[in-house]
């Protein structure tokens, strides 16, 4: 299938052309570096599952992955058939139940060619007319499990920021995908901004539904759409439950939380005032290896 962006984008696998009205939104995740628990990537297949999503490109992984360090992986399907599965990054289409244009990108973050990635992200972005990039993302920080998710947003720069009614980022320092793609956007017009979760510190590893929930609900106001978030939530309060017995074996880790706790009731600002979570984002990125 041709382009329908009129560059020559050849890593991009067109497998339909949407039909979507004018300006949709473009809603971005990346699994990796800045997905701390799963949530960025989870509230991504949330919205999709919401809205009915279905996929029309994606991006062919063999020219942006070390699959010595992104490994492939063997399947086994229905029928007995041995296959391989490859470092997926999609791109699906919707219209809400309120007339809106939705594109949704669930993916992976590249090792290589970050640009020439971003120009792929970009071309199908100009192909569907999308007006916004939105990019989602979660960090590790000082939290409790057993409080609000701390969530806010950012904009690149100045202009989005008044626009959208984000604080302008004031970032300096090692940035992922998602840095990249929003200077991407910013050469190219197009308006873009960054929502971030904040995920608790003692429970690196774990899936946290609770601040996959907090990021879908944050794009669901920002689009103005209704969504069933009855899934997640049920998760969150398995999650919460799960976190509170493993916190409970550790008397310091229960003495640390507990201070995590009196200090969110306390002071709350620290939390949830915006200019501290930038300032909580920013430490995380620089410690990032």
């Amino acid at each position: 299938m041709p382009d329908p962006s009129g560059e020559s984008l050849p890593h991009l696998r067109w497998s339909a052309q949407p039909d979507l009205p004018d300006g949709p939104i473009l809603v971005a995740a990346f699994g990796g570096w800045n997905d701390a628990g799963d949530a960025a990537t989870t509230a991504v297949d949330h919205l999709e599952e919401q809205w009915g999503s279905q996929p029309f490109v994606d991006i062919d992984p063999e020219d942006f992955f070390d699959f010595t360090s992104t490994r492939p992986e063997v399947r086994i399907d229905i029928d007995g058939r041995r296959r391989i599965e490859w470092p997926a990054n999609v791109f699906r289409a919707a219209t809400t139940s309120e007339g809106l244009g939705v594109v949704t990108l669930s993916g992976v973050e590249p090792q290589l060619r970050w640009r020439t990635f971003c120009d792929h992200v970009l071309g199908v972005a100009v192909a569907v007319g999308a007006r916004t990039v939105v990019t989602l993302g979660a960090l590790l920080a000082e939290v409790p499990h057993s409080r609000p998710v701390s969530i806010f947003g950012t904009a690149y720069d100045a202009d989005d920021a008044d626009a959208l009614d984000l604080l302008p980022s004031r970032y300096e320092g090692p940035t992922g995908i998602t840095g990249v793609l929003h200077s991407s956007c910013h050469d190219l017009g197009i308006r873009s901004a960054a929502f971030w979760a904040a995920v608790p510190t003692y429970v690196p590893s774990a899936p946290s539904p609770k601040a996959a929930l907090a990021l879908a609900q944050r794009v669901s106001l920002m689009l103005g759409t209704t969504l069933d978030f009855t899934e997640l939530k049920f998760a969150t309060d398995a999650y919460e439950h799960q976190v509170s017995e493993l916190v409970a074996e550790d008397d310091e880790t229960t003495e640390y939380v507990a201070h995590l706790e009196h200090r969110y009731d306390e002071e709350p600002d620290s939390f949830t005032d915006g200019e501290s979570l930038v300032d909580e984002v920013e430490r995380f990125l620089r410690d990032q290896d």
